[in-house]
């Protein structure tokens, strides 16, 4: 006898194919049966005419740290995802040494904006390998998580603080392949690295694997050709890529024969957007497989100067960054050092445009006096005031310690850009990701992707059918990972499941919701009509309510994964 069997269900089942009336039996965390009528079991669970859908796969969050203080993976859970991967950006948390602990751990508070002392409270820091780290989690997951073995942190375990300035000699970068090969050996997903300009430490230095030669980078990337189960994932430099940008990427797969994805293209400029999807057309034509990961929904930018996460990336500014906070509001004081910084930042790079200070909005203050500035932007406030508006932004941010938060004007919410969105979703160059779900928790709110594709794309803008969306948000990325038996509604696959109402699906406005470690807050949106999420065949999320079940996994390569099949041109 089965264990469940959902009926009354209309089924999407991943692959793009028409939705049809069905039913769908579950045994041992497996579906058995699905058809028009399944034989008897345990449980009957009347999806009510509902769909019913694979979960949904998200392939770049940062999640690895929150697994220790939320292991139902929320906000994720709630918005239908069953499967997550982490370690992105070259920012895993293993393999990890007694010496690197607290280096990394200011490195991700910095660069992925999590309290650093959510991160102090909440993670214990005292694992070595990647296999110490998995088995942690293993039994006490909401949802089936896997995770990449990071540069950063490779970097830094193997060359301690000369990993910070210096490139490695023969004996470090050998050391390090080996390092790399141990964790792809004990179930990592792959190596992720990154070159942005925007990922700067906790001194405001950037990050380990941006003192990286190319070389470097071509031999770690060399290592995963020797593991089942693996791929790449790489962050490049902001703005239009150069050839010799474009060149590494496809050098990259190249060595490593893995598709890699990079992270993010967003919907905008034709030229841009040419630009970084040409990436893809070089690398098919040179034998190798770069995927773009695309946004799924507008995104709001918080930013402030007490993180620095993005300021630092204006020409000139990273020194400011490198000073403690109470230098930093000294210097910010100073006439002539905010001459200074406002000519170099209007002076070029590709962050330019968030140095028309006026355009700025005040998201949120600290002082209750200033609470009548929140939703105005810098040049109104400058008006009332009778200032410049960088002398407003500045001595409203120097009076709250710098932890006052502003909102670029980026355009992003367009409705003309909606059916460009849609157009990038289904172009095969490209993969539904980018959501950051994790990081950044004060800062952007891209994490419920899932439910913007069925509010947004389907319903409200209909820029894209039911189950092309749901194909994008299942199959397609379980593949460029290499899941076994996930991402479609097959017998004897995974019951990684959720039904949801395709008239109400969708989330909530966003809201800060203080529920970290130190009580600390962080940006929040509750799902809107999703009614069920299964997990390996048990139901994680009832009526929109979590149950308390924790039957995910902590996926291991060429275990829980196939080599990726590269894309050919």
């Amino acid at each position: 006898m089965n264990d469940a069997k959902i009926i009354n269900a209309n089924i999407v089942d991943g692959s793009g194919a028409p939705v049809y009336a069905g039913e769908l039996a579950i045994r041992d965390g497996r579906i058995a049966e699905v058809g028009a009528s399944v034989g008897e079991a345990s449980q009957t669970i009347d999806a009510g005419n509902l769909v019913l859908a694979p979960g949904f796969v998200d392939v770049h969050t940062h999640y690895d740290a929150q697994v220790f203080w939320d292991n139902t993976l929320s906000p994720s859970c709630y918005h239908g995802v069953t499967t997550v991967f982490g370690g992105n950006c070259g920012f895993s948390i293993a393999p990890l040494s007694e010496a690197a602990a607290p280096y990394l751990m200011r490195m991700l508070a910095r660069v992925e904006g999590m309290p650093v002392t959510s991160l102090e409270v909440g993670v214990p820091w005292n694992w070595q390998s990647f296999a110490d780290y998995l088995e942690r989690l293993e039994g006490n997951l909401g949802v089936n998580a896997g995770f990449m073995a990071g540069h950063s942190a490779i970097r830094r375990v193997v060359m301690g603080e000369r990993a910070v300035g210096h490139q490695a000699t023969e004996d470090e970068l050998a050391a390090m392949k080996m390092l790399l090969a141990q964790c792809l050996e004990e179930g990592a997903m792959g190596f992720s690295s990154t070159i942005a300009i925007t990922h700067n430490d906790a001194d405001g230095k950037p990050v380990p694997s941006r003192h990286a030669s190319y070389e470097e980078l071509i031999e770690l990337a060399r290592v995963c050709r020797q593991f089942e189960g693996t791929s790449l994932e790489f962050l490049p430099a902001q703005g239009m890529f150069s050839d010799e940008v474009m060149d590494l990427m496809i050098q990259l797969s190249n060595a490593a024969e893995r598709p890699l994805n990079w992270n993010v293209l967003a919907a905008g400029s034709q030229q841009l957007m040419d630009n970084h999807l040409s990436a893809s057309d070089r690398a098919i034509a040179a034998g190798a497989d770069v995927r773009a990961l695309t946004r799924a929904q507008p995104m709001t930018l918080r930013i402030n100067l007490h993180a620095g996460f993005v300021f630092d990336s204006l020409e000139g500014w990273a020194p400011l960054f490198e000073l403690s906070v109470e230098e930093r509001l000294e210097r910010l004081k100073d006439p002539a050092e905010r001459q200074k910084l406002d000519t170099s930042a209007k002076s070029g790079g590709p962050f330019t445009s968030l140095a028309n200070w006026g355009n700025l909005t005040v998201h949120a203050t600290i002082l209750e006096k200033n609470k009548s500035f929140e939703g105005r932007t810098v040049d109104d406030i400058a008006r009332e005031l009778d200032k410049d508006p960088f002398d407003a932004m500045l001595d409203l941010a120097v009076e709250e310690g710098l932890r006052t938060s502003f909102m670029p004007m980026t355009g992003d919410h367009d409705p003309a850009l909606w059916p460009i969105r849609a157009k990038l979703w289904q172009d095969e160059r490209t993969v539904i990701g980018g959501s950051d779900a994790g990081a950044h928790l004060d800062m952007i709110d891209t994490f419920a992707f899932s439910t913007a594709v069925l509010a947004q794309g389907v319903r409200e803008q209909q820029v894209i059918g039911l189950e092309d969306a749901v194909h994008q948000l299942t199959q397609v990325p379980a593949e460029l990972l290499g899941l076994k038996d996930r991402g479609l509604i097959r017998e004897g696959w995974y019951a990684d499941l959720v039904i949801f109402d395709p008239n109400t699906v969708g989330a909530s406005d966003f809201y800060m919701r203080q529920d970290l470690p130190a009580d600390e807050p962080r940006i929040y949106a509750d799902a809107r009509g999703i009614r069920d999420v299964f997990v390996n065949g048990v139901r994680i999320i009832d009526d929109g309510e979590h149950t308390g079940e924790l039957p995910g996994i902590a996926l291991r390569s060429g275990r829980d994964t196939v080599t990726p099949a590269m894309r050919r041109g």
